[in-house]
């Protein structure tokens, strides 16, 4: 009895054995059926990992085109704001100049009535002063 226990159990092969060796090409045969249900089980979470992306990049396609167009009108209403605070000054600050364009008229008139009363009034002074002055500005404009 020098058998080992082990090789006589049931349901324990011995290497011997031909009938319950596995061959190589069943055991290759295996191999490809569990590469094969690999391949298959990771092309689907690679399809699966591809529409999700494709939804999250069409879910910003959509989130950026409102956010444009939320970006573009508030840039439209600043500009709209914008034009009309323009306006409005330029039509002040025209209407100002209109009317210091009005009072200025309306005292040069004032001086130019002034001054033909008071050359009338005094005649020789006018002359006198007129003569002094173009002799002033003459000595000034020769230097």
């Amino acid at each position: 009895m020098n058998e080992h226990p082990i090789s006589n159990s049931p349901g324990i092969d011995s290497p011997n054995s031909p009938s319950t060796t596995p061959s190589v090409s069943s055991a290759a045969s295996d191999l490809r059926s569990a590469a094969g249900d690999f391949a298959k089980t990771t092309e689907a979470q690679a399809a699966n990992l591809k529409d999700k992306a494709v939804e999250t990049a069409q879910a910003l396609k959509v989130n950026a085109a409102e956010r444009a167009q939320q970006l573009k009108a508030a840039a439209t209403e600043k500009a709209e704001h914008y034009k009309t605070v323009a306006t409005d000054k330029a039509h002040h600050a025209r209407e100002t100049a209109q009317q210091q364009w009005v009072d200025t008229r309306v005292k040069a008139k004032e001086i130019h009535v002034t001054a033909e009363d008071y050359i009338r009034q005094n005649p020789t002074k006018a002359v006198l002063s007129a003569l002094g002055v173009g002799f002033l500005i003459g000595l000034i404009t020769r230097r």
